[in-house]
């Protein structure tokens, strides 16, 4: 071993390095992973993507990685169509649970109407709000 860099700035193929070696240390330990991506796009009347749903299919289960609703269509359910549109791809994909994270109490709200549980929380983080866990079963 040559020593430790710290750095702010990985390159790609420093940061590729990292993640392919815990890939194959994964897939040896528990399986192959069967990542796919997975997003539900909003666009506006010119084809612009304004907001969606992004995330992935992994060892079963979904996770939503970002949900973005845009102001001017908040409050018409739209989370909850996404959230389960993106469930519907899940089960189709052969997974049995989803799980995402916000620190957002409005976004929290939805989440629950969803039928997501806690699972988890971390307090002030960030300071002043609580990131909150949440799972479901598909």
């Amino acid at each position: 071993m040559r020593g430790f860099e710290l750095t702010g700035a990985p390159s790609p193929e420093e940061l590729a390095a990292i993640a392919d070696a815990l890939s194959a240390f994964n897939t040896g330990d528990v399986g192959p992973a069967d990542r796919r991506p997975l997003a539900i796009l909003i666009r506006d009347t010119d084809g612009k993507v304004t907001g969606g749903l992004s995330g992935f299919t992994a060892w079963g289960w979904l996770f939503t990685q970002m949900l973005y609703i845009p102001e001017t269509l908040r409050g018409a359910g739209l989370a909850g169509k996404l959230l389960a549109e993106a469930e519907e791809e899940a089960r189709a994909r052969g997974c049995g649970g989803a799980w995402i994270d916000t620190f957002s109490p409005q976004a929290l709200s939805a989440y629950l109407r969803q039928g997501y549980e806690v699972f988890g929380e971390l307090e002030d983080f960030p300071q002043g709000r609580t990131r909150s866990f949440l799972r479901k079963r598909l």
